[in-house]
């Protein structure tokens, strides 16, 4: 092989080679990360959560709106190939969910009081739960972390969990 065909082959293979190293950090994007508590609420009478965190002596009351949560409920695909179409169907889980943004939430230990309401107003569950927060990832394990998050799972009996 000539010279002139060896260089491209040789950049070529260390560029390879660079984009195989397990080092290397790559696809990571400046996606931001929303910091706070996740709520899942499965419990079929609840339509308004109040929520207060607390940590290291303070307490914060952050807004928490409730949307109808959904899944995917079937696809369709018509080949492989691809120029060939999918497509998805939405269906309700008869959850709700909601996300309240913690600013300068910790990645340790905090306390959340829980107050859920039916439609009327009713206090329906009234409880308190340690939760703690852990980094998020959201371009994965090999990326920086964006921010802490914890998620709360209210059942259909009114327990509380941390999921």
């Amino acid at each position: 092989m000539s010279n002139h065909l060896l260089r491209p082959v040789a950049v070529a293979a260390l560029l390879l080679s660079a984009g195989c190293d397990a080092d290397v950090v790559q696809g990571c994007t400046l996606i931001g990360t929303p910091v706070g508590i996740g709520i899942v609420v499965r419990h079929a009478e609840v339509r308004d959560v109040a929520m207060e965190v607390c940590w290291a002596g303070s307490c914060v009351t952050p807004s928490v709106e409730l949307h109808p949560s959904s899944r995917v409920g079937g696809t369709t695909c018509t080949g492989a190939a691809p120029d060939d179409t999918c497509g998805a169907r939405s269906e309700p889980t008869g959850e709700l969910s909601g996300f309240a943004q913690v600013e300068d939430l910790p990645a340790e230990p905090v306390s959340v009081r829980l107050s859920l309401s039916d439609q009327s107003g009713s206090a329906l569950v009234e409880r308190e739960i340690a939760v703690t927060p852990e980094m998020a990832h959201p371009n994965g394990p090999n990326c920086p972390a964006g921010g802490p998050q914890a998620r709360i799972a209210v059942e259909p009996d009114g327990s509380v969990t941390e999921q």
